[in-house]
């Protein structure tokens, strides 16, 4: 996908893995984290979408030239009894594009790639985020 910035997996609002194809430029003073931020915002997002509403349907927000598209599955933590949300995320560059369009073309690619996470990360210790960095590969390629 040429549109797309970065793609990336969000657990307990930390992005886990995450590959930037395009950087976007930053405003001057903004030192925090932006995967700490971005990480929060998915999360929150999708805690809202869950409570507030019985379809969890939601796929996208835009702003200005960008969607944030989403894709949320269940995966189980070592530390956890329960299944719990895992958000693939991608930020496209919607300029110029029709965004349904876009949003299809990256839930197309969704699915398997979360399935691949889910298949190799169940049950283990999310504390440890390193042990996802090669993950990075993975999603570089399956979204070229």
């Amino acid at each position: 996908m040429k549109e797309l910035i970065e793609v990336g997996l969000v657990f307990r609002g930390f992005v886990l893995v995450n590959h930037v194809f395009k950087t976007i430029n930053k405003k001057k003073g903004k030192e925090q984290s932006v995967d700490d931020l971005r990480g929060a915002f998915i999360s929150a997002i999708s805690s809202f979408i869950e409570v507030a509403f019985t379809d969890n349907s939601l796929e996208y927000l835009e702003s200005g030239n960008f969607l944030f598209i989403f894709k949320v599955d269940h995966v189980k933590s070592l530390d956890s009894n329960e299944k719990e949300p895992i958000i693939l995320f991608g930020l496209v560059d919607k300029s110029k594009k029709n965004p349904d369009k876009l949003v299809k073309k990256f839930l197309g690619k969704a699915d398997p790639i979360l399935q691949a996470f889910i298949t190799r990360y169940n049950n283990v210790d999310f504390s440890e985020i390193e042990q996802f960095q090669p993950f990075k590969d993975i999603l570089k390629r399956f979204f070229l």
